[in-house]
């Protein structure tokens, strides 16, 4: 179904501030409205993943029932490892739900699996010179900067809400260095309220001459390591999806003590200004995001999930039910709701309830039969060989 309305949290389009607030809501453009597409009849349940060697096990679904009372025969509850159990496969991306408390009186948000709330730092940012975003064809352009008021300011404003919030709340750390993220990461163990966190590891390494943590095997693991070494918390590690071959990295990252992937970041881009005498951004570059993004996406999930034995979480284009079963297809375990949200911020709460449905539907108890199985008995080769420009 067609979304009728969109968020608008600020005047100027920025992320808000500390104060809560209620969201303007607006009509929406169409190029990043959630659409619908018919989900094809299964006659019969679909059939379990094949063995392909390592990649999310089904163990990793199913951890305990879900207490929806919608659906209250299907376990939709997953677990991402060291504890962070969700009641359901849906969450919502950081960036797009600022820190819950912004979309409290217009979402159910404890119907959520779990919220990633807005990247946060060491020290305060005040974020990229405007302007800040745009639409594209199928998505949007954003250039935010990783505005924040930093980490002890979210710990004092967040966190004690948080704990009294039956959905759990994983915080999304960004840095520039190995330390900026141990420290940040030391700030929340142990503090009430924040069960996991999620490196966004797509930020210049400062020590490695301006290099993304992301795109270097040997840079991912070393601060996935340290932070590992820092907390006891669940730790998720989103890719990006600016590389040649996903793969080793993932491997890496898995190896060095993730608990769970996020897959995958915005793709790099860039829009020009009506002029055509500049780039439209003040940053110049920008994020993409959304519909757009949900072949490369689900790509990225596929090699990813024939590689690693941790769970995956898949981001990047949900719109519809039909795209959290594509993922869900191609190994993910949960998925998270991001830039449709812009649209509709009630799509993620109404994807819980369609998804339960849809297991009734085909006469499953829970969702893990629909999890890998689109993944080939082996492992397939990946992109970075050549594959799609074969004949």
């Amino acid at each position: 179904m067609k979304a009728k309305r969109r968020v608008v949290t600020s005047a100027n389009g920025e992320r808000p501030g500390l104060a809560k607030r209620r969201p303007t809501v607006r009509r929406i453009k169409p190029a990043i409205a959630p659409v619908s597409r018919h989900v094809p009849d299964a006659a019969a349940p679909s059939r379990a993943p094949a063995s392909s060697g390592s990649r999310p096990s089904l163990g990793h679904a199913c951890a305990a029932p879900t207490t929806s009372a919608s659906n209250s025969t299907v376990d939709l509850s997953v677990d991402l490892g060291r504890g962070l159990r969700l009641e359901n496969p849906i969450l919502v991306a950081s960036g797009t739900f600022g820190y819950g408390t912004e979309y409290s009186d217009v979402v159910e948000i404890q119907r959520l699996g779990a919220i990633c709330c807005k990247g946060t730092t060491l020290r305060p940012r005040i974020g990229n010179p405007t302007p800040r975003v745009t639409e594209t064809p199928g998505g949007m352009l954003n250039s935010i900067g990783l505005q924040n008021p930093g980490v002890d300011a979210v710990i004092a404003k967040y966190a004690e809400t948080w704990a009294g919030w039956r959905v759990p709340v994983i915080v999304n750390v960004a840095g520039e260095s190995v330390a900026d993220y141990v420290e940040v990461v030391r700030r929340l163990e142990g503090v009430p309220g924040i069960a996991g966190i999620e490196l966004n590891i797509s930020c210049p390494n400062v020590g490695a001459g301006g290099i993304q943590f992301a795109i270097d095997a040997g840079a991912a693991a070393g601060v996935t390591a340290a932070v590992r070494r820092a907390t006891d918390l669940p730790l998720l590690v989103k890719l990006s999806p600016n590389v040649a071959d996903v793969r080793p990295i993932a491997r890496a990252i898995a190896d060095a003590g993730a608990d769970a992937l996020t897959a995958i970041n915005t793709l790099s881009g860039i829009a020009v200004a009506p002029s055509r005498q500049r780039p439209l951004l003040g940053n110049t570059y920008g994020g993409l995001s959304g519909p757009a993004i949900k072949p490369v996406a689900l790509r990225i999930v596929y090699e990813v999930s024939q590689v690693v034995d941790i769970p995956v979480v898949a981001i990047g284009g949900v719109t519809e039910l039909a795209d959290v079963l594509d993922f869900l297809a191609v190994g993910a375990v949960a998925v998270q709701v991001g830039t449709a949200i812009f649209a509709d911020p009630t799509l993620p709460v109404r994807l819980v309830e369609e998804l339960g449905a849809e297991c009734r539907r085909r006469g499953f108890a829970s969702y893990a039969p629909l999890i890998g199985t689109a993944l080939p008995k082996r492992a397939s080769a990946p992109s970075s060989k050549g594959v799609e420009y074969r004949p």
